[in-house]
């Protein structure tokens, strides 16, 4: 197996599809044959929810035990008790329990790199592990940029603010500096585009003139529909909810533009 890819989806505002490109996303790699392990480390649990768990917070084991464990320096449960599966994907859920989590790291000596220890013994087993956060540039955040090789950046045009970006890349930059040295940034994706409209065209715009020279921007949009909320509803993909949509297509493309993009980079190192 390649090197395991650990892929952190992060912005401190909610609604800009971070849970829907985590699962998504996941989904589009399975389909290209990648083995994909989902963590979902937002103590709302939406992610744990698409993905078929009706009641994240009557669970026996979650993401709130298995950090818990590691700060605590207990053994951690057996993989199958923590660890949820459907086809080539996997998940490590989460409740609203983790937020007790987020609170104990902060008593924690290295505490940033809690969830470092738990994926470094996990990587031989996956190709990519795509990390779900909250909406905080909290210690979860912090958590999950330590542990991770990259950061995809979703961006509502609908909700866009440059002060909130530039916020998250000065935490990506001092993780960097302090913790992570290899994170980088993987891109920013727009999220819920309807390309029709006037306020789509600024926003976007806007993103290119503030970061297109500095941060990639994808080339992959993923556009405004219902379907999406539907297809989260129902806990499907959008690849099986609705295979022949335009957003689904959108994902599928992603996927395809971050393998190439890996592969390139990949190349040039060598």
């Amino acid at each position: 197996m390649t090197q395991t890819t650990v892929i952190t989806i992060a912005n401190q505002k909610g609604g800009t599809g971070k849970t829907t490109t985590a699962y998504n996303l996941a989904c589009a790699l399975s389909d290209e044959d990648k083995k994909v392990l989902l963590v979902d480390f937002d103590p709302q649990g939406n992610l744990s929810m698409c993905f078929g768990i009706e009641n994240p917070d009557q669970l026996k084991f979650s993401m709130f035990n298995i950090m818990n464990a590691l700060m605590s320096d207990e053994p951690l449960p057996a993989p199958d008790e923590y660890i949820h599966n459907h086809g080539n994907i996997d998940l490590i859920p989460s409740n609203i329990e983790l937020s007790v989590a987020e609170i104990n790291l902060r008593d924690e000596l290295g505490g940033e790199k809690t969830l470092t220890t738990l994926l470094e013994s996990m990587k031989q087993r996956y190709d990519y592990i795509i990390i779900d956060t909250n909406p905080s540039l909290g210690l979860l955040t912090i958590n999950a940029l330590a542990a991770s090789d990259s950061v995809l950046i979703p961006v509502n045009p609908q909700l866009w603010s440059a002060t909130g970006l530039t916020q998250l890349l000065k935490i990506i930059i001092k993780v960097k500096k302090r913790i992570n040295p290899r994170i980088s940034i993987a891109g920013i994706l727009m999220t819920m585009c309807d390309t029709r409209t006037n306020l789509y065209k600024e926003a976007y715009k806007l993103v290119q003139d503030y970061y297109g020279e500095i941060i990639r921007i994808f080339t992959s949009q993923i556009p405004l529909s219902v379907k999406v909320g539907e297809a989260n509803f129902y806990s499907q993909s959008l690849m099986t909810y609705l295979p022949k949509s335009k957003v689904t297509a959108a994902y599928q493309n992603l996927a395809k533009e971050l393998m190439q993009h890996e592969y390139a980079q990949a190349k040039n190192h060598s």
